[in-house]
This record gives structure tokens, sequence and C-alpha cells, in this order.
């Protein structure tokens, strides 16, 4: 069972119904209130809403959602929202990701780009750090 908060974290039930909050590892997705914040939500629900998934992580965040690798009978969900241009590569932790993960999503990122899917039809994105570090300077203001 899957439950979708937005276009990087997901409710996941155990085979103990015990939740697990999990923040999709080496993607940014942009916040629900950005431009593409829904869409990108309504991306990741499309792939794994109600599905069987797989996590793999070894991180808990400060907020102590499992950050990690989700899988689907196999395919990487997370390089799948960058694919489908519904996620950035997070390149602040790409150090956590492996070699082989770190290129994949680099490259999946560069296609998206290139061929203007998703986020990438915006001629300026805003990446969501950027995005929610200007919200926090509007909302001191």
């Amino acid at each position: 069972m899957v439950t979708i908060a937005d276009g990087d974290t997901i409710t996941v039930l155990d085979a103990n119904d015990t939740q697990h909050r999990i923040r999709l590892a080496g993607i940014d997705a942009p916040e629900l209130h950005q431009a593409f914040g829904n869409q990108s939500k309504q991306s990741l629900s499309e792939m794994v809403f109600s599905r069987e998934v797989t996590v793999s992580y070894q991180k808990i965040d400060e907020y102590g959602r499992i950050v990690g690798k989700v899988l689907l009978a196999g395919r990487d969900i997370n390089l799948e929202q960058i694919k489908a241009g519904m996620a950035w590569h997070y390149k602040y932790y790409e150090n956590e990701q492996t070699q082989e993960d770190r290129e994949d999503y680099a490259s999946a990122e560069e296609d998206a780009r290139a061929a203007r899917r998703g986020l990438w039809q915006d001629p300026n994105p805003i990446e969501p750090y950027q995005f929610r570090r200007e919200e926090r300077r509007e909302s001191a203001r």
C-alpha cells in the first residue's frame, strides 16, 4: 500500500501495517504550490499508488523519513520521475548515490531537459530548494 504526499515523498505500509514515510533519494521534485508540483505528484501516483514497492535505503533524514530508492518490479521509480521531467537530479546529495545511479540520474535529467519534458517546458524552471529559500525570505519580511 502506497500513498503520495508530493513528487518525491510517499508513505508505505510494511507487512506489519506500520507506516513509513519515504523521501525518494537523489531527486528533488517541485513543491505542490510550485509550477509542475501537482503534475509531479500525479506522475508519482500513477506509478506507485496502491502498489507493492520495495525501498532500498541507508539513511533516515532529520525529519525521520527514510531516504531511499523506491523500486516497483525492479524499476527505479526515483529515476522514472527524472526521466518524465517531474523532478531534478538532486546533485547536493549525489555523493550519497552509487556512481551508476549518479550517472543515470544526471543523464536522465539532461535527456528530459533536451526533450523539454514536464517541468522543462518552463523556460526558467526554479529548483525546489531555491523556491523554498525564496519562500522563507518572503515570509520573513
